[in-house]
């Protein structure tokens, strides 16, 4: 058989959500119950992996901080072969895959290789975690602007966060759980206040979640103290003290104490 007579598949990224699979998107369930392939992160949980069909076969491209089970490019590479050979491939990724889930690169490298590609969008592990803390992310008395940074990405001492935190703003923060004490020795430098209030919201939505609440100047200490892991997702702004749950998230004046 010739090359231009083989059919082309496609790539569907697809968000998986926070982690409980209720959260998945009836678009993401279809997707997942009809590929011939699912390429999956480390950060899907086994429940959402449950609803693959057994005779499905997966691939796993999980990652860990500095260490990669396949580097990004191979993660591409993979698509873009699987794709060739007719596949309709679910590319699984935690939370949504445009936000700080490597979706906007994988998206590009498939279309340079002329791979029909489409998004399916999930919640993300900050609007998770907040529903988690009963913690709204903006409200009208506290706060009127929302950002996502990652507490990693190509170190902090090359990211701007100059005005992302403070009065009147929320900010929230992937993959920052080891970066925890830099973070907040960052933010306290360029002048955000030592007792802005903090929430750090570890494994969001699962039946294991912990929600924790300090200042930030305790934040690092906060990490140590309770062996905050990843995936952990860290607020900081004056909507912290908006939750609506205040039996959950602790008094500040008590310091930092976990609630499950």
């Amino acid at each position: 058989m010739e090359m231009d007579d083989l059919k082309t598949g496609r790539v569907l990224l697809v968000g998986a959500g926070p982690g409980d699979p209720e959260l998945l998107t009836l678009r993401a369930l279809r997707e997942l119950q009809e590929a011939d392939l699912v390429v999956h992160d480390g950060l899907v949980g086994q429940d959402v992996l449950d609803l693959i069909p057994g005779a499905t076969p997966r691939i796993s491209v999980a990652k860990q901080r500095s260490r990669h089970t396949m580097p990004q490019p191979g993660i591409n590479a993979l698509l873009i072969e699987k794709a060739r050979e007719g596949l309709n491939v679910v590319r699984l990724k935690g939370g949504d895959p445009f936000i700080f889930g490597r979706g906007g690169e994988e998206a590009e490298d498939l279309r340079k290789a002329d791979i029909p590609v489409e998004i399916v969008p999930g919640i993300s592990a900050a609007l998770g975690a907040a529903a988690d803390a009963a913690l709204p992310l903006t409200h009208r008395e506290a706060s009127s602007a929302v950002t996502f940074v990652a507490g990693q990405c190509k170190g902090l001492s090359d990211q701007n966060w100059a005005g992302l935190a403070g009065k009147g703003r929320t900010l929230v923060i992937y993959m920052g759980v080891a970066t925890a004490p830099d973070i907040a020795e960052k933010l306290i430098a360029d002048g955000v206040s030592p007792d802005m209030p903090v929430a750090i919201v570890e494994r969001a939505t699962r039946p294991d979640a912990r929600a924790m609440r300090s200042l930030l100047a305790d934040l690092g200490d906060l990490v140590a103290r309770e062996h905050v892991e990843s995936p952990a997702v860290i607020i900081v702004g004056e909507v912290v003290d908006r939750s609506n749950a205040e039996d959950r998230l602790v008094a500040i004046a008590r310091g930092a104490e976990t609630v499950t």
